[in-house]
């Protein structure tokens, strides 16, 4: 005899009261991002406003857009982006908003010539958030260069680093360069992506440039030189993988920091000393 109490696996308007299994997130073979999302939001280093961050559909190399659609008419022709599945295409898809790069809208950037007034004044409402952050500390400004004559260690905050045949800036110093693959627990990995167990790079003195074989003083820099490592541990740097996580099959759960480099635009982090009194190093600095 059945209690008139027992539960139902229906509710009164005869849905069913069972919920559906929860899945994990997986990635397809032939996806052309392993993040689980398809925008990393972070924050600008230079200017501390919001920035998402998507790959590219030419080299996957990840931009930073502004974090909202603006008015097609609003943008010049040549700084429209549009976002499909993800993915950041450099070209106007024809409907009446777009995206803008990031950097257009820097104001720790020299501003472009031509700017619409909308620009103008977006323009000037990050520099007033940044300026907030800077009042409040959550912003530090960079440090001003040494006087010349003085033989201080040099500690790169943003080095340079030379993998697979090209230069490469970092966000992060080499030491504190964090994984970015998922772990079991769903989080992303904390584990940095210089190992003590693993080979490292050698800090050197290069040319700014690498058409230039005989540098001169004041056009060397300090290089983070990973070209003598085997290809699968630069790939590893390159896709900034922890060893446990260099061929594992989890997803990202967050764009790689490596933004190819520039000496015009970089410039303020070319560093013409090598870390710790200028002897070469074979481990992060």
């Amino acid at each position: 005899m059945c209690s008139a109490n027992a539960p139902t696996p229906r509710r009164w308007d005869g849905t069913s009261n069972r919920f559906p299994r929860s899945r994990s997130l997986r990635v397809d073979a032939d996806s052309p991002t392993r993040l689980v999302r398809s925008a990393q939001p972070g924050r600008c280093p230079d200017c501390g406003n919001r920035t998402d961050w998507h790959p590219r559909t030419d080299d996957d190399r990840p931009v930073g857009l502004h974090p909202q659609e603006l008015p097609a008419t609003a943008v010049p022709a040549l700084s429209r982006w549009h976002v499909s599945s993800g993915i950041a295409h450099p070209a106007h898809d024809g409907t009446p908003w777009c995206r803008i790069p990031h950097t257009i809208l820097c104001p720790a950037r020299i501003a472009p010539t031509a700017l619409t007034p909308q620009l103008t004044t977006l323009r000037r409402h990050l520099a007033l958030h940044t300026r907030r952050l800077i009042n409040n500390g959550t912003l530090t400004t960079p440090a001003a260069p040494p006087p010349r004559g003085r033989t201080e260690p040099c500690t790169p905050t943003r080095p340079i680093a030379h993998l697979l045949g090209l230069r490469y800036i970092a966000s992060h110093p080499i030491g504190t360069i964090q994984c970015v693959a998922q772990t079991r627990q769903r989080n992303r990995c904390t584990r940095p992506v210089l190992d003590d167990q693993a080979p490292h790079g050698t800090w050197t003195l290069a040319p700014t440039t690498l058409d230039t074989h005989r540098p001169r003083p004041e056009e060397a820099m300090a290089v983070y030189d990973l070209t003598h490592l085997a290809l699968a541990e630069q790939l590893r740097w390159r896709h900034q993988h922890c060893p446990r996580h260099a061929a594992s099959s989890a997803a990202d759960l967050a764009l790689t920091e490596w933004e190819p480099f520039d000496p015009r635009l970089h410039h303020q982090h070319i560093h013409q000393r090598l870390p710790h009194g200028g002897r070469k190093q074979n481990h992060g600095a």
